[in-house]
């Protein structure tokens, strides 16, 4: 479809994604490897496009959280090796050994089976091994100052199986956009983790913790692969980590919408369900075509702003599911066919705040009836 046929569509700056890989991966010590997270649809910016284009700026990994992810990102052509961050059901350990997935592994029974499946494939499937270090979702539960020999010892079980190959060693940091301190105390529990296994013989070829906060935070957490989120799509986990990168992150994404009509309405008019709005002054609105049932939050009625002409206009009366209304009655050259950004590094910090959630959040509720828009170059020329 023609980009000036799209009601709504979501633009993807493809050199902003590159300028937050290179910016990240200069973080990092020498050697390091780089995850690039492309889980839920790559953050709602399109899995496969972001995929080969982090395969084609050099990225060692991807990770996904699910099996049906991987499955998508290899029917795409990507070969970059890729780690699925998510526990997949035992019934599906065939389809990992078939796509070349490394496969996180929380606890030894899910081993066994995995073990099971390589074998029968007359395969080796590569692992990652999680330990649960203070997030307490997934991963062996290693205990501070506590009797850990049982964990050493299945751990070193995991590692025995037939069929299996255990290339890391990893965890996830709880509170590393809040507390330095508890987040040191996981560090220090991973470190003691990998200290015991490695005095049994155990060791791996790859360690990491770091997501987005640790990579620009806590060098101290780099290992020798760091894994950022949120930062390679142009935004930090908390406002005080602006600037810790140097060049600043760019955002990735903007969300625009072509205004569908402009009417004259007269004060006292009530604007859209529930006439949560009504008119103080004789106004023009500007319909614009996006609404929940694309991602755009209801809970932003009458509170959110969206940019036309450069200009910030208010949403007026609640947003409907296809559509919603916003006050365009100090532009009026504003016409039919304009285009609002919807959603762009600022407004959508904004709007998380003021639904009180995260950016992540709003990112990945843009739905996938808004197309994808890739853009790169001098010019940003669309692919």
């Amino acid at each position: 479809m023609e980009l000036t046929h799209m009601r709504t569509w979501a633009e993807i700056d493809l050199d902003a994604l590159e300028h937050n890989y290179h910016t990240l991966r200069a973080m990092a010590p020498a050697g390091c490897r780089f995850l690039g997270l492309v889980k839920a649809n790559a953050y709602g910016h399109g899995g496969v496009p972001v995929g080969k284009k982090l395969e084609e700026l050099g990225a060692d990994m991807l990770a996904v959280a699910c099996v049906s992810e991987a499955e998508e990102l290899r029917q795409g052509g990507i070969t970059r090796p890729i780690l699925c961050l998510g526990q997949t059901p035992v019934e599906l350990a065939p389809l990992l050994v078939d796509l070349d997935v490394t496969q996180t592994v929380e606890d030894l029974e899910t081993g066994k089976a995995l073990s099971q499946a390589a074998q029968a494939a007359g395969k080796t499937l590569k692992i990652h091994v999680k330990l649960d270090t203070g997030m307490s979702r997934l991963g062996f539960l290693w205990r501070a100052g506590g009797d850990n020999s049982r964990l050493l010892e299945d751990i070193a079980a995991l590692c025995a199986l037939p069929g299996l190959e255990a290339e890391g060693l990893f965890t996830h940091f709880a509170d590393a956009d809040g507390s330095e301190a508890y987040t040191m105390d996981q560090l220090t529990r991973f470190l003691d983790a990998k200290k015991a296994l490695e005095e049994r013989g155990i060791g791996f070829t790859i360690y990491h913790c770091g997501a987005s906060t640790a990579v620009l935070h806590y060098p101290c957490t780099h290992m020798n692969m760091i894994r950022p989120g949120i930062a390679l799509y142009g935004y930090y986990p908390a406002p005080e980590l602006a600037g810790l990168d140097g060049p600043g992150l760019e955002p990735v994404m903007e969300v625009k919408s072509r205004i569908a009509a402009v009417r004259k309405v007269p004060a006292g008019t009530c604007v859209s369900y529930g006439r949560t709005a009504v008119l103080k002054r004789d106004s023009r609105l500007a319909v614009v075509p996006i609404g929940y049932g694309d991602g755009y939050p209801r809970q932003l009625s009458n509170r959110a702003f969206m940019e036309i002409h450069g200009t910030l206009c208010p949403v007026v009366g609640r947003i409907c599911m296809d559509m919603c209304m916003v006050d365009v009655t100090d532009l009026p050259e504003v016409k039919a066919g304009d285009v609002a950004v919807v959603y762009n590094g600022a407004l959508l910090e904004q709007d998380a705040e003021m639904v009180g959630t995260i950016v992540y959040e709003l990112l990945c509720d843009v739905a996938p009836r808004i197309p994808r828009v890739y853009v790169q170059g001098q010019g940003k020329k669309k692919l």
